[in-house]
């Protein structure tokens, strides 16, 4: 039975005005459309389904719109679905997939099977025999979401393909040549930026091609076949938070300068000499270092050596002053790993390693000096883009997520996206307790050990979100120590992902993780599980942002089954350096002074660090302004020297 009865329908005609409104009205008839076609499409047999799917796809051809065979493109996907993978789409899913048709993006409840209602809008435009290309957050989701859903539009006479930096070039072109094609965003922006690169050629004047491709990576097909449509999991992720950084392919330097080299291993032997207010000032609100006279004449008296000693003394101060900033505002395991000698990044949004992405303005080679592993050449840009200016290409941009809400001006802003919620399907059940604080970390982490031992105790499911590897190492001793079973997912043990998330919802199972548990995860849980109330998730420290915080809440009470969640918080926490470090100081003091047992319920306490983490989200936010801002001036210097806008980038 639909839920958009009579009742309903009263209801909405109050609040019809809002742009969202009427989304979410047009999009309910579609759901009355494609149920009156159910009884029809499920007489049908599974060639006669097929048939029916290539009638559209002529139909489409013949000059019909999308959205006139939207209701019947979707009755096909919905049995299709019920009979290659047992789902069957409900009401709100339907309103869902119809809603992103008309440019939104909708935010339905972690749980709600918006995998499943991708395949709607999916299907439906690839009838248009353009290519699709669906965006996940990282490589797990995008191969696991074809392999679940490839036998729906195979049904229907779909082929489709996965886009993975693994992959070599040919495949990824075979790949983009399908119906339907699955990957990261990032991946699909790199691989823009590579075609970009094989069809530029000489005429980019820096031999990046050459270098990149070899001497026919000119002459080459491009991977993509245009930009037709894109359809966006985890929307918030990829649109807002992934826009912070741009997308760059380097061409790498033909010999390493040792003069270089040996000037980064200076500085990083040095950088723990100097002190700050005492020989440099650093500006925790801009993410600076800079050296006062002191330091300067410290730089100058340091033993170096005959190549060191040959370098201007700006740059040596310059060298000196990235040491001093990776040795603050970098830590191993935090915002980096060492894997195989080579420092990998870590996207604190996702937990998960960002191959082939590197800091600029030599940020990358400090902290490699640091780590006393090889310093890496120097690198040019060869192509660069922006998430803005990729998205922006596509004539059809889609998006759904679980947190979108307290962005949608933003969103709406930059890509002209209107932004709708979806109600659940099922009412829901999840319980958020109320936040726990802490003025000590270690008696927070006690907190935290005790609360899951008692869950182990009591068989039911646990798992526990930190922010850092780091902070999941140190949890995974504390609860060693207690002899506590466990398991930690985190970016050094990515290979047993899915293997991990398979079991962590099973009777008495610990697990620690990282955001790699966060956003697309589904944790499965038992039927004994639930009736000892689900899933309980444990946040040891809040985000920079408040929709990660939301997507690991979000991994209990899935379906509308139960589950609950509570965050312990610390005064230590790098959250609170979003005030800066003079005024987080002032306030630690002020809460330590009358301190006996470490923590206490208070609610002041939680509402500021609220406050700095908005704080912190406004910051990026003007970020990601700025870097949209530039990159259009520069586009527009690039097209009227008659240059590719993409290619050979100075900085």
């Amino acid at each position: 039975m639909s839920r958009f009865g009579p009742a309903w329908w009263n209801g909405l005609r109050a609040r019809i005005g809002k742009r969202s409104d009427r989304v979410f009205a047009q999009s309910a008839l579609n759901v009355r459309r494609v149920n009156a076609l159910e009884p029809e499409i499920k007489a049908l047999s599974d060639a006669e389904l097929r048939k029916a799917s290539l009638d559209l796809r002529w139909r489409i051809k013949g000059g019909e719109s999308l959205e006139k065979v939207m209701p019947r493109a979707y009755a096909l996907v919905r049995e299709a679905a019920q009979r290659t993978v047992g789902m069957r789409h409900h009401d709100v899913q339907i309103l869902g997939g119809t809603a992103m048709t008309k440019r939104c993006v909708i935010e339905m409840e972690p749980g709600e099977g918006k995998t499943l209602v991708a395949t709607l809008p999916v299907y439906l435009y690839a009838l248009a025999g353009e290519g699709v290309h669906v965006m996940t957050v990282n490589d797990y989701l995008a191969q696991r979401d074809a392999k679940l859903m490839s036998p729906v539009y195979n049904l229907l006479g779909m082929r489709v393909g996965v886009t993975n930096p693994d992959f070599d070039k040919n495949t990824r072109r075979d790949a983009y040549l399908c119906d339907i094609t699955y990957g990261t965003a990032t991946q699909f922006g790199f691989d823009f930026l590579q075609d970009r690169l094989a069809m530029g050629g000489e005429a980019t004047g820096g031999g990046a091609a050459a270098l990149l491709f070899g001497e026919k990576g000119k002459t080459e097909a491009p991977m993509q076949r245009g930009h037709f449509c894109a359809i966006i999991d985890e929307a918030d992720s990829v649109l807002i938070d992934d826009a912070r950084t741009p997308l760059i392919i380097s061409a790498p330097s033909s010999e390493p300068d040792q003069q270089v080299v040996d000037a980064y291993e200076w500085a990083a032997r040095h950088a723990v000499e100097f002190q700050v207010d005492e020989d440099f000032t650093r500006d925790v609100e801009k993410k600076t270092i800079e050296l006062k006279r002191e330091g300067r004449w410290k730089v100058r008296a340091l033993p170096m050596s005959k190549l060191v000693r040959q370098l201007p003394l700006e740059e040596l101060y310059e060298y000196m002053e990235r040491a001093i900033k990776v040795l603050l505002e970098f830590q191993r395991d935090q915002q980096y790993v060492i894997l195989e000698d080579e420092v990998q990044l870590v996207d604190e949004g996702t937990g998960r390693i960002m191959h082939g992405r590197k800091l600029r303005g030599g940020l990358h080679q400090a902290i490699e000096a640091k780590e006393r592993v090889p310093v890496t050449v120097g690198t040019s840009q060869a192509a660069r883009t922006t998430i803005q200016s990729y998205f922006l290409r596509y004539k059809n941009l889609l998006g759904m997520t679980g947190t979108i809400w307290s962005s949608r001006w933003e969103v709406k802003r930059i890509y002209s996206l209107t932004s709708v919620k979806i109600p659940t399907h099922y009412p829901s059940k999840r319980v958020r307790m109320p936040d726990k604080m802490y003025t000590q970390a270690d008696a927070r982490w006690k907190a935290v050990v005790d609360e899951a031992r008692q869950m182990h105790a009591m068989k039911r499911p646990v798992l526990i979100g930190t922010r850092s590897i780091d902070a999941s190492e140190h949890l995974s001793n504390l609860l060693r120590e207690q002899g506590v079973p466990h398991t930690v997912l985190n970016a050094k043990e990515h290979a047993k992902e899915a293997e991990i998330v398979e079991k962590a919802g099973e009777l008495g199972a610990v697990t620690i993780a990282t955001n790699m548990a966060g956003r697309g995860t589904d944790i499965k849980v038992t039927e004994d599980v639930d009736a000892m109330g689900g899933l309980h998730v444990i946040g040891t420290e809040r985000h920079d942002s408040e929709r990660v915080d939301n997507q690991l809440i979000g991994r209990s009470g899935r379906h509308g089954a139960p589950g609950s969640s509570q965050f312990f918080l610390s005064l230590d926490d790098q959250l609170l350096e979003g005030f800066g470090n003079a005024r987080a100081e002032r306030i630690r003091r002020s809460y330590r002074s009358g301190s006996t047992n470490g923590g206490v319920q208070r609610d002041r306490l939680v509402g500021l660090l609220r406050k700095a983490q908005r704080k912190i989200e406004r910051k990026h936010s003007r970020g990601r302004t700025q870097l949209m801002k530039y990159e259009k001036r520069r586009t527009e210097m690039q097209e009227n020297m008659g240059l590719d806008p993409f290619l050979n980038t100075a900085e």
